[in-house]
């Protein structure tokens, strides 16, 4: 019988997937035969070599399957290391302390793994975590507190997997090809990794206050305090740091109930926003155990688990959180001894860490690092917050994710929940997210969120009785407790309910259950459903009946007419994501064509291209880009008080403020300076957005559509903006792994998603810009979840992989 070429490259594919299948399940362990509740307790570790079988579907997504905890992570290894080797490498290099021996002690990190502005501070640091352990103490403890036993076989896979691809494999990428910083890593890199993660919000935060901090050389008779801050400016600082608009990550999520979907089961649409380039990007894939696990979705470079995703029955994504995950204690020193604190009036001595830094093509650099029972002592948070150490004062950082090495238990308990009350339960359990919410929806028709994030226990109470004055300005405005170290009585207690001490238990967050839409765009819990407000929260989760940012005002619209409107299918959350309303536009855009002629007497065309602006930021958009860079302007020059004619009232919290104040000092400024910088880049004024909003992968221009956190656009975009170049020609930070997620009764969700800067990093793969194109067109990828689809795929290729 003669087969058409295309027939037989099929049934070979088959052949090879059911090889592969028959391999891994052959050598399956009973356990994983026991179904998700048996938590791979009777798992051992192989003294023969791993492997796992990746079998990859369109735009180079692996499916990987393997028989147990180990494997998986090994398969999981392989295949990042296959797509983003530089990039992984590169955070190894971080963790281990080594940025300044490869590249300098005064260039810059990505910043994906800390705050730190320099490669020193970075290493002084974590050089320092090194020296004292405390990864191997974390992963010495047991669960619950401590990472499970799966989670720490998958980080030994993960680590032989990335290993195994070093080996067999040339590196092609030009980023690190034949570069000696790349190196093979062990389990305890990947925790270390994690680690760097979990402190993101806390110690991470504070590198280079932690790293610089010194005590005074000369103590001044008398014990004064010169420099202390000043609790105004103070409070201010403290705001803008922790204002996660104004963050390098972001999200929105939104889950609705089957009171208002087509067929009355969830749906799910996650879209974080978080940066295009470096260590902190998002990686596809789907994880297998038969019997045990089988999840789809994306996960954070170096982590072992799908971070955001679904399996058959759950959904669930994650915003960023405006809880305040540290806090700090203001030591009063002992006279004459800056390096000595006391508590309830008895002396205790700050505890030294003497890091040693080796430095290319230089000396090694050796600074000491001071730590209390508090934490490490900082002389500043971010550039604008110092806390400067005196003969009489000095503050030291609480960051109890310091303590966390849970999250990625969390991620794996939700691969396996059946529901969201199963999600609740895994947050009950594990309380290992440090600084993000949960939105999730399930196949039963439930929707879900919680803002279940590991924060000090920092009660009001708490704050009234024990904050410095220092504290009492900027604990109301940021969220930020600044306690009165010396008082044992100020200690932050527990929770009979949290699995470490000093931190909330579950019982104490805000959680929303089954409300017809639970929408969060990285505003408090307060409005997640504008019709059922949550309240009743500490100030340290964040605010209630306060000015929402226009993307949670307009997301909120949004998704309330969404649901209003009912019959919803995965397609309605497709559209949403890909509306490119501005509400910004809607609310600001008419009134500023309307005060344009007054503003601009001179030039008319300028007022005619903003009344015929569509209000989107679709990349034909015409005016779009004009009033883009008007509201940028504006916003960032004219005082938040001044830029309404109506102000914000709880009492219509999404309609409000409103009517744009064309009367304030710098309105008529920002329209001019707007146009003459479109004129002198030469971009004309009616330009269509995407002609000057695009990024260039291998050579080709790849126009862009979306807007930025001051318009208020769901499909959030923070591009660099370049006029020489021809305007945003790049972006920062933005849209990333979108996945619109619904069921319809079959075993197999109804899933699409889209990763909007493509899986690999390299410019020689295939999959660097395939994915960036489809994000372009507003084309999505149809997920195959199921065996059926995964091995009808044209593009399917297995892989088996061996250590």
């Amino acid at each position: 019988m003669h087969l058409r070429p295309h027939l037989r490259t099929r049934l070979r594919h088959l052949a090879l997937a059911g090889a592969a299948l028959a391999l891994v399940t052959a050598s399956m362990p009973t356990s994983a035969a026991a179904g998700p509740g048996s938590g791979g307790r009777d798992h051992r570790p192989s003294d023969r070599g791993l492997s796992a079988v990746v079998r990859y579907t369109e735009y180079g997504i692996p499916h990987i399957v393997a028989k147990d905890y180990a494997n998986l992570g090994f398969g999981t290894g392989w295949a990042q290391a296959a797509d983003q080797v530089c990039t992984l490498a590169d955070g190894f290099v971080t963790v281990a302390g080594e940025r300044s021996r490869h590249f300098g002690p005064d260039a810059a990190p990505d910043g994906s793994l800390s705050s730190a502005t320099t490669n020193l501070s970075s290493d002084l640091y974590f050089r320092g975590v090194r020296d004292a352990g405390t990864v191997e103490r974390l992963l010495r403890t047991p669960a619950p507190a401590g990472p499970s036993r799966d989670v720490r076989e998958l980080m030994r896979g993960w680590a032989a997997g990335y290993n195994a691809w070093l080996r067999k494999n040339r590196i092609t990428d030009p980023a690190c090809a034949r570069a000696g910083w790349v190196r093979p890593v062990t389990a305890l890199d990947v925790a270390r990794r994690g680690f760097a993660v979990s402190v993101l919000g806390g110690q991470g935060r504070a590198v280079d206050g932690i790293t610089a901090a010194r005590p005074p050389a000369d103590p001044p008779a008398g014990g004064s305090s010169p420099g202390s801050p000043d609790p105004g400016r103070a409070a201010e600082a403290a705001r803008k740091l922790f204002d996660v608009s104004d963050a390098a990550m972001g999200s929105n999520a939104v889950a609705f109930s089957g009171a208002v979907t087509a067929d009355g089961r969830g749906l799910l649409l996650g879209n974080p926003h978080y940066p295009w380039q470096g260590g902190r990007r998002f990686w596809q894939s789907q994880q297998t155990i038969p019997g045990e696990l089988n999840v789809s979705g994306a996960s954070l470079l170096g982590t072992t688990v799908v971070n955001i995703g679904f399996n058959d029955k759950v959904a669930w994504s994650h915003t960023v959180a405006t809880g305040v995950p540290l806090n700090l204690h203001q030591l009063t020193l002992v006279p004459g001894d800056p390096t000595s604190y006391l508590v309830d009036g008895k002396p205790e001595r700050m505890t030294p860490r003497t890091v040693t830094v080796a430095v290319g093509g230089g000396a090694p650099v050796t600074r000491t690092q001071w730590w209390t029972r508090y934490g490490p002592v900082v002389d500043r948070l971010g550039a604008q917050l110092p806390l400067p150490w005196t003969a009489a004062t000095a503050y030291a950082l609480n960051d109890p994710n310091a303590a966390n090495l849970r999250a990625s238990d969390t991620a794996l308990g939700f691969g396996k929940a059946r529901s969201t009350r199963d999600v609740a339960d895994v947050l009950r359990r594990t309380q290992g997210l440090p600084w993000v919410n949960t939105v999730a929806a399930d196949s039963g028709g439930r929707s879900f969120f919680a803002q279940a994030q590991l924060l000090p226990r920092i009660t009001d109470e708490l704050a009234r009785r024990c904050s410095t004055p220092l504290g009492r300005a900027v604990y109301p405005a940021s969220g930020v407790a600044v306690l009165d170290g010396s008082r044992s009585d100020c200690a932050l207690g527990s929770d009979p309910d949290a699995v470490q001490p000093g931190v909330f238990g579950p019982a104490r967050m805000p959680v929303l259950r089954d409300a017809p839409y639970a929408e969060n765009s990285n505003d408090s819990a307060w409005l997640t459903n504008a019709d059922r407000p949550l309240t009743g929260y500490e100030r340290i989760f964040g605010t209630v009946a306060t000015q929402r940012s226009l993307r949670t005002r307009g997301g909120i619209e949004d998704v309330a007419a969404m649901a209003e409107r009912g019959r919803l299918t995965v397609s309605d959350l497709q559209r949403q994501q890909f509306a490119n309303r501005v509400p910004a536009g809607d609310l600001a855009a008419a009134d500023a064509a309307r005060a344009c002629p007054a503003a601009l007497p001179d030039d008319p065309e300028a007022c005619r291209v903003l009344a015929a602006w569509d209000r989107t930021v679709d990349t034909g958009s015409r005016g779009a880009l004009l009033f883009d860079r008007f509201w940028r302007k504006f916003t960032g020059t004219v005082p938040a008080a001044q830029q309404w004619l109506v102000p914000f009232s709880a009492a219509d919290p999404v309609r409000t403020p409103r009517a744009v104040n064309t009367a304030a000092p710098g309105f008529a400024k920002a329209l001019a300076d707007a146009v003459a910088e479109l004129r002198a880049a030469r971009i004309p004024l009616d330009a269509p957005l995407g002609a000057h909003q695009f990024v260039v992968r291998n050579g080709q221009r790849i126009p862009l559509s979306g807007g930025t956190e001051s318009l208020g656009v769901w499909n959030k975009i923070e591009p660099v903006w370049n006029a020489a170049g021809g305007g945003y020609t790049e972006v920062a930070h933005g849209t990333s792994h979108v996945q619109a997620v619904g069921w319809d009764g079959s075993r197999c969700p109804v899933a699409r998603t889209l990763l909007s800067y493509s899986q690999s990093s390299n410019p020689a793969s295939p999959h660097h810009a395939d994915q960036t194109r489809l994000y372009a067109g507003e084309r999505w990828v149809t997920s195959r979840f199921c065996e059926k689809d995964i091995l009808r795929s044209p593009a399917l290729r297995v892989v088996v992989v061996r250590d």
